[in-house]
């Protein structure tokens, strides 16, 4: 690790769609009766970046409006620039915007990528697994709202939270890191 960082991290980093169009999901009702809930089917998304810690317990999240190579290059600045002196290793996907040849990577910033079609490896599935749960049969007017949900979501996601959701037996070596 060069001498300009006081730490060093490992993080999970994936991106998740979501959008005004209603997700049906399981709820509380009487055998036999079908939950109701308010559904619309409108067309209208907004993209939620994600990078989870397994060691610390650390997220950052960001909203964008598009999925591609000029919106990755922004979360990554914005990655970057928070904690500036740690190290981040960032585990990812092979998704074709991760890899373009037009983005510039943060020199506090090291991209590891999984095998390929092997998202069961990204333990960051399992944290949209876990925001998508608050997601579903939830009504929203427009994408503020669904930017308010988010906000609201984001806060409630605790360091332990991650630790435990994000941990898999295959990363035990890596707690020695929460000392560095």
């Amino acid at each position: 690790m060069p001498s300009a960082y006081e730490s060093i991290n490992l993080y999970f980093e994936d991106e998740s769609r979501f959008g005004l169009h209603t997700k049906y999901g399981r709820g509380l009702a009487a055998r036999g009766v079908q939950p109701v809930c308010t559904f619309q089917q409108v067309f209208k998304y907004t993209y939620l970046f994600g990078a989870f810690s397994p060691v610390t317990g650390n997220k950052f999240l960001l909203e964008m409006p598009f999925c591609n190579a000029e919106t990755f290059q922004v979360y990554l600045d914005m990655f970057s620039e928070n904690n500036p002196k740690e190290f981040k290793i960032i585990v990812l996907d092979n998704g074709a915007f991760h890899k373009a040849k037009c983005l510039k990577i943060p020199s506090n910033i090291k991209l590891l990528f999984l095998p390929p079609y092997s998202p069961e490896l990204n333990p960051a599935e399992k944290m949209w697994k876990h925001i998508k749960r608050k997601f579903t049969n939830v009504f929203f007017n427009d994408l503020s709202d669904l930017s308010e949900f988010f906000t609201e979501t984001i806060k409630e996601i605790t360091l332990e939270k991650v630790k435990t959701t994000c941990s898999y037996n295959y990363m035990s070596i890596c707690t020695f890191w929460s000392g560095i």
